[in-house]
């Protein structure tokens, strides 16, 4: 039976008469996503037709789900809340925090000690308060999400940008910050602007090297990182049902990448035989019995241009196998491309490791295909010419791939195994030499490949491509390697072919697991006992932020003016950093310490106006810090993309940055900013990012009369004496400004709970 199914069934129950009068409301036709938004009203029914892209709307979502490393923050924070038990079905999954080096054995092994402290207080704090607990080595958080709780028509929230994935099947699952998850938490509403709607139509029928990720590889390359901001992008057609569900799990997955909301598909066949593999017989059963209501109505699919705002087709049969990078994964190469690119942009073309696996690619199917070539390469004669790994998704995939002996197989092949956790596609990769920050290329099926990501090395080109692509290129070690038209020389000489890979969609003999790796919590968790030690540096107590002043905001140093691409990662780094994402003053030691300084082109290197010194930016904000003087940071377009991390804007807050003001925002981030009581702004005209100086000292003119679509005034007091205005315009709705009133979020929840 299915966690949760009473919950499941209850929403299901509803979902006919919220959607008949959301339907009623509108006045047309629904999209699977609108039936889904509409059908999750904190209010109920519906009472007007929401504007897309405009109206700030309170959603109910069904659950929530948290990994370590985001965990850690989410629920110290919901300590504070005054609640005694979660209000909405949760769970926490230890995946973050395993360093992948030697095997999967030995890496579980040292994390289990290393992080003994954390993995302590996430499970006695789950225990306390009804939250499901997944222990190390059970898995990726989104891997298990879908195995085990995510279900059609459902809407969920999680502390990481890639909850997304279980749009694979049916849902609006959506990544946010900790203070997000807080609320939901707590039992209060999750509060979205309504998005704007992409409608994706695939025709056709996959085949040969093609695989689902090649879809969201090109539909990459056609949005771009933020194409998809402030959007939710549906996929349908009768390309769709042709594809598995864990393929448009991996297709959801990477919608994070182009900056969407999340991304869905209607419920089909291939939802129903997963659910029936995975023991969710009685899901499938609930989910057919309201098979209408889990896809969009007729007229939407028949004249998808009349319903969403902007629709893109795409033909499977004609897809070709994509490998996007390096440095962002919206650089789409289609694979007959491939040589030519490379030598037209210096790619290094020696291949040193390959890896496959992740939260993206990481199912039966993915390994069953890739494991196809492995055999080949077995079969013929080939030798892996690169490095090569596996990290499998979930310990129900990992036992029953070895019991159908892939396993064994790759490690013919000389592969290496690493735990059921993200490792190196989160920068938890102990790779040797990456310290010294050689030029080298290397492939995996993961999803992100940013600078510095995977293995903190600067000058690592990491392609991003579907797992058979990548276990292809690993055995060819050579970028410039085209597996539908050319040949690899044996170890007799000859020359060989690759065939297509092959694998099955779903076990034959079904899923199969000893351990699972799940935790439930104490029925009545009132006497579970939480410590924090605070002799030791991995967790620390959070003290509330301090609430606004009612001033103008004045004399403001220019902390640093980020040129390009800045991440979260950049922004607050992973790797080995994520042991601290339970300590807030230690992990603000890595604030912004991989952001490019706009006026040295260095990265980490600011100048300290007090002292006219140049040193790192932690250091530098703490110094401002020490003399009670705020600062502003300045950025350039879709600032903070990437992971959810609302460390990020947490660090900053911490330290005493006042507000960030940048060309454009990605959608999490600049939430994030705005639940700390931050001030999140943007240039009324971009060319104002260049006003900017070194020097400058910053006023923030109008808060006093700080108001829902009033821009404000930023007084820039340059060295020279000189001074110039210029107009930002910001986001903040009525109950946002209230946030940053009260000093943060979480500051009005606990006023509302007595706390």
């Amino acid at each position: 039976m299915a966690f949760d199914i009473d919950m499941i069934k209850s929403r299901y129950k509803k979902m006919g008469d919220a959607i008949g009068a959301a339907r009623k409301i509108v006045g047309k036709p629904l999209t699977l996503t609108e039936k889904i938004l509409y059908s999750h009203l904190w209010e109920g029914h519906p009472t007007k037709a929401l504007a897309r892209g405009k109206d700030y709307v309170d959603f109910a979502p069904d659950r929530v789900a948290m990994q370590d490393a985001t965990a850690q923050m989410a629920l110290l924070q919901f300590m504070q809340a005054g609640r005694p038990k979660v209000a909405v079905p949760s769970t926490v999954h230890c995946d973050h925090l395993i360093t992948a080096k030697e095997g999967s054995d030995t890496d579980l092994t040292k994390a289990s000690s290393e992080n003994k402290e954390v993995y302590d207080f996430l499970s006695s704090v789950s225990n306390k308060y009804g939250i499901g607990f997944w222990k190390p080595g059970a898995g990726i958080i989104h891997q298990v999400v879908l195995e085990n709780y995510a279900f059609p028509g459902g809407m969920m929230i999680g502390t990481d940008s890639h909850t997304v994935n279980a749009g694979g099947l049916g849902m609006v699952a959506i990544g946010v910050g900790g203070a997000d998850a807080c609320d939901v938490m707590a039992g209060l509403p999750w509060e979205l602007k309504f998005p704007k709607l992409i409608g994706i139509r695939l025709t056709g029928k996959l085949n040969g090297w093609a695989s689902a990720k090649d879809v969201i590889l090109k539909v990459a390359g056609i949005l771009t990182v933020k194409g998809g901001t402030g959007c939710i992008v549906e996929y349908f057609g009768p390309g769709a049902e042709t594809l598995s569900c864990t393929g448009k799990g991996t297709i959801c997955n990477m919608g994070a990448e182009i900056g969407a909301t999340t991304s869905t598909f209607a419920y089909d066949d291939s939802m129903e035989r997963y659910l029936r593999s995975t023991d969710r017989a009685d899901v499938a059963d609930a989910a057919n019995g309201i098979r209408e209501h889990l896809t969009a109505d007729k007229e939407v699919y028949a004249e998808p241009e009349k319903y969403f705002d902007q629709v893109i087709e795409i033909n499977l049969s004609e897809l070709e196998p994509h490998l996007n990078g390096p440095f962002t994964p919206d650089l789409a190469t289609p694979l007959s491309k491939l040589k030519e690119e490379a030598a037209k942009n210096g790619w290094p073309t020696k291949i040193e490791v390959g890896l496959i696996g992740s939260c993206t690619n990481s199912s039966y199917e993915d390994i069953a295909r890739s494991a196809s070539l492995a055999e080949q390469a077995i079969a013929k004669g080939l030798v892996p010419k690169a490095e090569f790994s596996i990290t499998p998704g979930s310990e129900q995939v990992r036992y029953t791939i070895e019991r159908d002996g892939f396993i064994k197989t790759f490690h013919k092949m000389g592969a290496k195994v690493f735990a059921n956790a993200c490792g190196p596609c989160i920068g938890m990769w102990s790779r040797v030499g990456a310290e010294k920050k050689e030029k080298n290329t290397i492939v995996h099926s993961f999803n992100r490949n940013f600078q510095s990501r995977n293995d903190g090395n600067p000058n690592t080109y990491a392609f991003v491509g579907s797992p058979e692509l990548v276990t292809a290129l690993a055995i060819a070690g050579d970028l410039n390697f085209n597996p539908i038209t050319d040949k690899l020389k044996n170890d007799k000489g000859e020359m060989v072919s690759l065939d297509p890979p092959i694998g099955d969609e779903l076990p034959k003999k079904g899923f199969a697991v000893e351990d699972a790796g799940y935790q439930a919590p104490a029925a009545d968790g009132s006497k579970v006992e939480i410590k924090v030690n605070p002799s030791l540096d991995r967790l620390q107590l959070l003290d509330p932020f301090t609430e606004w002043d009612g001033k103008d905001i004045t004399g403001l140093k220019l902390l640093i003016k980020a040129k390009g691409k800045c991440t979260t990662d950049h922004i607050s780094m992973a790797g080995p950093w994520l042991k601290y994402r339970g300590h807030l003053d230690n992990i603000s030691n890595n604030l912004l310490i991989g952001a490019t300084n706009f006026f040295n082109t260095k990265i980490n290197e600011v100048k300290n106006q007090l002292t006219g010194a140049y040193g790192p930016v932690p250091d530098t904000q703490r110094a401002y810090k020490a003399k009670g003087i705020g600062s502003i940071v300045v950025g350039d377009e879709n600032y903070g993309e990437g992971s959810s991390r609302e460390h990020a804007a947490m660090e900053p807050r911490f330290l005493g940055v006042r507000a960030v003001l940048v060309k454009s925002f990605a959608r999490i981030h600049e939430t994030n900013l705005k639940k700390q009581g931050m001030l999140g702004l943007t240039f009324a005209n971009p060319a104002d990012y260049d006003k900017i100086q070194e020097d400058d000292t910053i006023d923030i003119i109008g808060l006093t009369s700080f108001t829902e679509g009033k821009p404000l005034t930023l007084v820039l007091n340059h060295k020279d004496g000189s001074k110039e205005e210029i107009t930002v315009n910001h986001t903040y709705n009525a109950q946002q400004i209230e946030w940053f009133k009260a000093g943060s979020a979480l500051n009005i929840v606990k006023k509302q709970h007595g706390v």
